[in-house]
């Protein structure tokens, strides 16, 4: 796990080259403290740098690493996971290696099968590989966005980095808000490709961006090597057995656990009261000989909170639990405002910064990997929404089930769950209806848009972001696919990326240099999981069916039985001592001078709107207005952080 930078120039370095590339490096010491590596090709314009977190192979695994003939030099964030298998069996074929470092099967795999090789490839990763013989640059992002990987195209050349902050560390980096940017990060849900910045673009997960050198500039091309591909309904084989689906879930996340276990460091465990996480400790804790290190969040609150069930697990397994109780000081103030400079976006709720919080635990207790749970429900149809969607749109006969739905998920209403049906008709031409999970973010942008400065009102008349994102999916993967296929297959293409695995994931993990590993996104495990029928995913009324039975004995029968329950921090209006937390970053980041200096917002409406949150006292609209309230401080701090800063005071922002 590290951090990855460089750029690829059309003219020879200059001798600030070297000073660029180490200040980029720098920015990223937080994912890479163990040590920083460079190469540097003057005559052909490129730089490339790496920050270490030392995982596998402590002793040799510095990087970049070089093929035996030194024609092609890679950097790695990440992990590639079965490496000794393959490096065995490279061996075998004559191969050589340098090193015993899990990142280095990339080279001799690439000389075997050039661009094919990346589907032989296994893990959470994010890579730069220069190929000097053909010339060219090659970026890739492993099958679900897991790791980051973020590119600008200059007029002088290709930047790239793990994170946006390294890219801003080089003066031809342009700092500025895209204002389609701005709206999206306000409704909270991201195009595929795109960021909160101007130029700055996210490589795709589950692509390549090939960068080839030509005489006046680059030829940059986009490369898809994988996609969730759901089976078409005419295609699906529904004469399998339900044990066969249960067997091959258990095989599959048998040995993606394992090998996600491997590591030249301890290995701990995230723990709420989920399934998800639940099940990740029982199979850790039956493959290792000591007691799993397991690490829960439990908040100040009843509603949101899963520690019981959390400490239930931990006490059958004898895993040995961290709990860390969070309140209003350590989800609001200066956490809030490094949770922000991390993620580098805005988050509709403090989820992420409760995140944040435990990874700087698990880093205090000297660990610095651990097992997750995350994928889970994008794979095995776990969310409300998608529930929401198969009992309205697939198994209506049972208005029951839709029912019990909508009341035990009442108070994540007006975030992740709309309280009312909501369409849009570019998303009902391109899935054939409006996902339940984007209805509530619809409505969100109802309410930000007129919060916008008359300015960029106009600028974005045009626009809608709703179209951008319906028109952003690849219509082949969804025409002839149940609705559950398409619901879990347009939140896998946005949310799985831009909110669960960046300020749920590995931003926030990675902050503390901490080293999170869902095994759940092991693209063999989707592979089983993508093949289960929609009616064994959701049967009757039990969410994530299959997984339950697979993991059935190793789970509290409480957990067994129970509903999906969101994982969700306390929204701002559930406690005064919440409400006087966000009412102090209220006066910090939107005072009018703030505002106005920003030029985002107009200042007037921004402030009826304050006024009408305060004296709000129905709760889905608060639950909504929180999350609202959240992006617009977020932007705000982004502004102060990323594009008001002085390239040299790009951190975070200092607390009073």
């Amino acid at each position: 796990m590290c951090g990855i930078n460089g750029f690829w120039m059309r003219k020879p370095l200059q001798q600030q080259a070297a000073l660029d590339i180490t200040k980029m490096t720098h920015r990223l010491k937080h994912r890479g403290p163990d040590g920083f590596g460079y190469h540097l090709d003057n005559e052909h314009g490129l730089a490339m740098g790496h920050a270490r977190l030392s995982i596998i192979d402590l002793e040799t695994g510095d990087q970049p690493l070089y093929s035996m003939d030194n024609q092609c030099v890679l950097t790695v964030n990440g992990e590639f996971y079965d490496y000794k298998r393959l490096r065995t069996n490279l061996r075998l074929e004559g191969f050589k290696f340098k090193t015993k470092s899990d990142s280095e099967i990339a080279l001799p795999l690439f000389k075997k099968h050039g661009l094919d090789f990346i589907s032989h490839l296994r893990g959470e990763f994010a890579f730069a590989l220069f190929d000097k013989k053909n010339m060219r640059l090659i970026l890739a992002r492993d099958r679900f966005g897991i790791k980051p990987l973020f590119y600008h195209i200059g007029r002088e050349g290709v930047f790239y980095a793990s994170e946006i902050k390294a890219l801003f560390a080089h003066p031809q980096v342009p700092r500025r808000f895209s204002k389609e940017g701005i709206l999206h990060q306000l409704m909270h849900t991201m195009v595929p490709g795109t960021s909160a910045f101007e130029g700055i673009h996210a490589l795709k997960p589950g692509y390549m961006l090939i960068i080839q050198k030509q005489k006046n500039g680059f030829d940059v091309q986009e490369r898809q090597y994988w996609d969730m591909d759901f089976p078409r309904d005419a295609d699906r084989d529904d004469t399998k057995p339900e044990t066969f689906h249960i067997d091959q879930v258990k095989e599959q996340l048998l040995e993606a656990v394992a090998l996600r276990l491997e590591a030249d460091v301890p290995v701990g465990c995230y723990l709420s009261g989920g399934i998800d996480s639940c099940s990740m400790l029982g199979l850790a804790s039956s493959m290792q000989q000591a007691p799993v290190k397991a690490f829960t969040i439990s908040f100040d609150h009843a509603a949101y909170d899963e520690s019981a069930i959390a400490r239930e697990m931990a006490k059958a397994t004898g895993a040995d639990q961290e709990e860390i109780c969070l309140s209003a000081n350590e989800l609001y103030g200066q956490n809030y405002i490094k949770t922000l400079y991390h993620a580098e976006r805005t988050f509709y709720n403090t989820l992420g910064v409760a995140k944040w919080c435990m990874s700087k635990r698990v880093n205090a207790c000297g660990y610095r990997v651990v097992v997750t749970g995350e994928g889970s429900d994008e794979l095995f149809g776990g969310y409300p929404a998608f529930k929401r969607d198969y009992l309205q749109h697939a198994y209506a006969d049972n208005p029951e089930h839709l029912k019990q739905l909508e009341t035990t998920n009442a108070i994540f209403k007006g975030a992740i769950l709309a309280e009312s049906a909501v369409s849009h008709p570019a998303l009902d031409a391109v899935c054939g209806f409006t996902p339940s999970w984007i209805q509530s973010w619809i409505q969100t942008l109802a309410l930000a848009r007129p919060l916008l400065h008359d300015d960029l009102l106009a600028e974005l008349e045009h626009y809608d972001p709703i179209e951008a994102i319906a028109n952003s999916f690849d219509k082949t993967q969804i025409d002839g696919r149940h609705v559950l296929d398409v619901a879990q297959y347009t939140w896998i293409k946005t949310m799985l990326e831009c909110q669960i695995l960046n300020w749920g994931g590995d931003r926030v993990d990675m902050a503390n240099s901490m080293e999170s590993r869902p095994a759940f996104l092991d693209h063999h495990v989707a592979q089983a999981a993508k093949v289960i029928p929609p009616n064994l995913r959701i049967k009757g009324n039990v969410e994530k069916w299959v997984l339950r039975e697979a993991m059935r004995h190793i789970l509290p029968k409480a957990l067994y039985e129970r509903e999906k329950f969101a994982f969700m921090a306390p929204p701002a209006h559930t406690s005064e001592a919440k409400q006087q937390a966000v009412q102090l970053l209220i006066n910090r980041f939107l005072t009018t001078k703030k505002i106005e200096n920003a030029g985002i917002f107009d200042t007037q409406r921004l402030k009826q709107f304050l006024t009408d949150y305060e004296q709000d006292g129905n709760p889905v609209s608060l639950v909504r207005k929180d999350a609202l309230l959240n992006h617009i401080l977020g932007l705000q701090i982004l502004q102060e952080q990323f594009i008001e800063a002085k390239e040299a005071e790009l951190e975070v922002i200092p607390a009073r």
